[in-house]
């Protein structure tokens, strides 16, 4: 009888213990949200919830929605019920088979790209990468694998990461396809294609990627899955599916955070 109660003592000031732990570190973060609130991860204005955009940020976001060219991913103006390809798409026909991208570039989408290719701000990767896992649902559902564009090892060294990678590895941890950092290669460096037309930008990438022969067998008959921060005129990403043509891929996908479209 002693002993029995002695353990439901126990047991009581174990409970206790843990429920007095848990109200203290409500308790903490309580404090530390009204010292330091959290913030909008594109503009800083106060939102509720961490690592979330404002209600107006969110506004100007600018998703990419249906209706859309079911190959290229561009939207189109209006729904006319029977358009799936676009113009683009049937005339100059890209090397990979599909293209899904989150949002328009535009003013909040190009804050939160720079703020994590330029000023190291990893922390908007994972909200990214919720987005682009949204927009590429359908490009998931068949991806057997995820490669993400490589960086030249030298530009990898002044940056000391790689966007594209970390969004990949996002990407692959929400949706369960397995990502791989080593398959595609950067042999060649190139210089910024900020300021290249089209044509420029596909003479500057051409030759730049690689699959090194130990490792096509694992490419080779599966389902690809690119990821890239931005497309602009899909001169890097077609430079990367045709070097994965190459080593036999089945098919390959295109999946990125953001999207430039003239006029857009």
């Amino acid at each position: 009888m002693g002993e029995r109660m002695a353990g439901q003592a126990l047991h009581w000031l174990g409970t206790a213990a843990r429920r007095a732990g848990s109200a203290a570190r409500t308790g903490g973060r309580v404090l530390l949200d009204l010292a330091l609130p959290p913030t909008c991860i594109a503009c800083k204005a106060i939102v509720g919830t961490p690592g979330t955009l404002c209600a107006a940020c969110w506004r100007d976001l600018r998703l990419i929605e249906r209706p859309y060219c079911e190959r290229l991913g561009t939207p189109f103006p209006f729904e006319d019920g029977a358009t799936r390809l676009s113009v683009e798409a049937v005339t100059d026909p890209p090397a990979f088979d599909r293209a899904r991208a989150a949002t328009l570039f535009g003013p909040v989408s190009q804050d939160l790209v720079h703020g994590l290719k330029y000023a190291d701000r990893m922390d908007l990767a994972l909200p990214m990468a919720r987005l682009m896992a949204r927009a590429g649902a359908d490009l998931l559902a068949d991806a057997d694998l995820i490669l993400p564009v490589p960086l030249h090892g030298l530009r990898l060294w002044r940056r000391r990461f790689n966007q594209a990678a970390l969004l990949a590895r996002h990407v692959s941890h929400l949706s369960g396809v397995p990502v791989r950092t080593d398959v595609l290669r950067r042999v060649r460096a190139t210089p910024s294609q900020v300021s290249l037309s089209r044509e420029e930008r596909r003479a500057n990438v051409a030759g730049a990627f690689d699959v090194p022969p130990p490792l096509r067998a694992a490419v080779e008959g599966r389902h690809l899955l690119l990821v890239d921060d931005v497309m602009t005129t899909g001169a890097t990403l077609e430079s990367c599916a045709r070097v994965l043509r190459r080593s036999s891929a089945a098919a390959i996908d295109v999946l990125t955070f953001a999207r430039v479209v003239d006029g857009g």
